[in-house]
C-alpha cells in the first residue's frame, strides 16, 4: 500500500500513517472473523500489539528528523533486503 501511495503523490510519513490506519481496520476485521473460528492466541496477539504499539510510538517520533528523500531510500532499501531474503530462503 505504501508505495502505492508515494506513487499517488503522498509524503513518505503521511503513506506509513495511512496505511497503518488501513491495517489497523483490517486486523479488526480478520480478529473478529477469526474469533468465530476460535483460531486466536490471545497472549500472543496481546503481547505483539503491546509491541506494536511501542514501535509505532517510537517509529512516529523518529520519522519526524527524517526527511521524505531520505525515507524513501530507507524504505527502499528495506524491500529490497526482504525480497532478497524471501528469495533467497530454502
Amino acid at each position: 500500500m505504501i508505495p502505492l501511495l508515494l506513487f499517488m503523490g503522498y509524503e513518505a510519513q503521511k503513506a506509513v500513517g495511512t496505511s497503518f490506519l488501513a491495517i489497523f481496520v483490517i486486523s479488526l476485521s480478520a480478529l473478529i472473523a477469526h474469533k468465530k473460528l476460535a483460531n486466536v492466541d490471545y497472549t500472543a496477539g496481546i503481547l505483539l500489539g503491546l509491541g506494536g504499539i511501542a514501535g509505532a510510538q517510537a517509529g512516529a517520533r523518529l520519522v519526524e528528523y527524517v526527511s521524505t528523500d531520505s525515507f524513501k531510500k530507507i524504505f527502499a532499501l528495506v524491500l529490497l533486503g526482504l525480497a532478497a531474503y524471501l528469495f533467497f530462503k530454502k
